[in-house]
């Protein structure tokens, strides 16, 4: 069909089980479908047209006047949707981050808005972050042991439990004799629990919240990292933590708290960017 120059419409979201059984995709069936195809046409872009008009630098429902963000790279891209941004499910676009094809997301109601490209290096102005996202409903679980003091493998003890009941953790700190870590799925919880405490002392925190800063600058600008908890200042972090791939930073904080700290965020670290109220429809 491509070949003579018609353009072809096909249906997405539509799959089918191992057993050969109609099914759907789930969240951003559409989206993986559509990379699927583009992957294998070797297109030169994929676009995904949604009801928003591309990234923003927060959720609109937490913070008024967020910013649309242009460009960011896979990697960003992936971060921030893992972190609570809806916009994108990071699973979908992994076809178009194997053929290095760029995604745009682009606004269906609003087709003039040129919308936010997802490239494999991205291009952020020098200090400029990216954008913010948060993931709410979060319990911190401490395990606390005296024998974890210079002892072989009682972390890979420690996470073997979480393994066993398929629960994922999200942010993990550790010291001399304890970790913490952070899981958003409680279905198994009462079973982790009794489990780490045939070893250790364990202590549960409900009703948390990771904010996370998310940006390629933070790998090049320390400054950043400052500001960010300058801009906290008197809002009790419960955890800090900043990845191996420098490209985001995560505070664990009380639920309650989000919304004061992802607006003191947004103010002092985004301030700087041109205000875009035709973007802010919230979703």
């Amino acid at each position: 069909m491509l070949a003579a120059r018609r353009i072809p419409v096909v249906g997405g979201f539509v799959g089918a089980t191992k057993d050969g059984v109609t099914s759907t995709l789930g969240r951003g069936g559409s989206d993986y479908s559509a990379a699927i195809i583009g992957a294998c046409l070797g297109a030169s872009e994929i676009q995904i047209w949604t009801d928003v008009d591309g990234m923003l630098t927060a959720d609109p429902r937490v913070v008024a006047y967020p910013h649309l963000v242009p460009q960011l790279s896979f990697a960003e891209a992936s971060e921030l949707a893992y972190f609570g941004a809806k916009v994108l499910h990071p699973s979908t676009i992994l076809p178009a981050v194997a053929r290095n094809i760029p995604v745009r997301i682009l606004n269906s109601r609003r087709p003039e808005v040129k919308g936010t490209m997802i490239t494999a290096e991205g291009r952020g102005e020098a200090g400029v972050l990216t954008a913010l996202a948060c993931k709410r409903g979060v319990t911190v679980i401490d395990i606390t042991s005296t024998r974890m003091l210079m002892a072989h493998g009682f972390l890979r003890r420690l996470f073997e439990v979480f393994e066993r009941f398929k629960t994922a953790v999200d942010v993990v700190t550790t010291s001399e004799v304890s970790v913490s870590v952070t899981v958003d799925s409680t279905r198994r919880l009462d079973d982790i629990i009794s489990n780490l405490e045939k070893f250790a002392e364990v202590n549960v925190e409900p009703e948390m919240a990771i904010v996370c800063i998310v940006g390629e600058n933070l790998r090049s600008d320390a400054a950043l990292f400052g500001r960010a908890v300058m801009s906290l200042d008197r809002i009790p972090l419960r955890l800090v933590s900043q990845a191996a791939s420098r490209r985001n930073i995560t505070f664990v904080m009380r639920d309650a708290d989000v919304p004061e700290a992802m607006n003191r965020l947004h103010d002092s670290l985004f301030a700087a960017l041109s205000p875009q109220p035709s973007a802010l429809s919230p979703t």
